[in-house]
């Protein structure tokens, strides 16, 4: 595996991907090198994260931006890719869910569930069905708010680990093992691109 530098958006997306490319190649990341940057305006606001990449470049090192694509995928890529040039950057792009339409991490986390818990995520869909029917007199005929994305992989989670403190850190983005099977398919098709991305950049 070469050397690389893969900035991530927020703590989430940095265990999945750890964790995605341990699974993939057989041996973990060597330590540092998926860095958080809290956000996508911080990649282009902060002059660490440019200096970074012209050293992993200088190295003979490889830089991968994994990101979310969310509302839009084309102004998201293009706004990243002209930052970069700017910069004078040198980096490969992918954005969740699947590098060419909206979303985010959780919209890729929600399709490599394992398919025997899919009765969970059926069950949340009816959950948002019904809220969005519900109509309270004190809000003057405003829907009620959908729960964030975010809330259904935690809730999703919440119902299959215990109740005790041990089990409830596990839920945590930080604390996820995306190698538990009765949880995760981390050979689902779903992953196919990303997975085509991270061979054809790291091996």
């Amino acid at each position: 595996m070469k050397d690389c530098k893969i900035f991530v958006e927020g703590v989430a997306d940095k265990c999945f991907v750890e964790q995605l490319v341990a699974y993939m190649f057989g041996a973990p990341l060597v330590a540092g090198s998926v860095i958080n940057t809290d956000g996508y305006t911080n990649l282009m606001a902060q002059d660490a994260y440019t200096n970074q990449m012209r050293r992993t470049t200088d190295d003979g090192g490889v830089n991968l931006v994994i990101f979310d694509a969310d509302d839009d995928f084309e102004e998201r890529r293009k706004a990243i890719l002209e930052w970069g040039q700017r910069k004078g950057v040198e980096f490969e792009l992918f954005l969740f869910p699947n590098n060419e339409g909206r979303g985010a991490l959780e919209d890729l986390l929600e399709k490599i569930i394992n398919p025997e818990n899919s009765e969970v995520m059926d069950c949340w869909e009816r959950y948002e069905d019904t809220i969005k029917d519900i109509r309270l007199p004190w809000r003057k005929g405003e829907p009620l708010t959908i729960p964030a994305k975010k809330t259904k992989i935690y809730a999703y989670l919440e119902v299959l680990l215990g109740d005790s403190k041990a089990e409830k850190k596990k839920i945590k983005e930080a604390n996820r093992d995306y190698t538990n099977r009765n949880h995760w398919d981390l050979n689902a098709p779903s992953l196919a691109r990303l997975a085509v991305f991270l061979k054809d950049n790291l091996q």
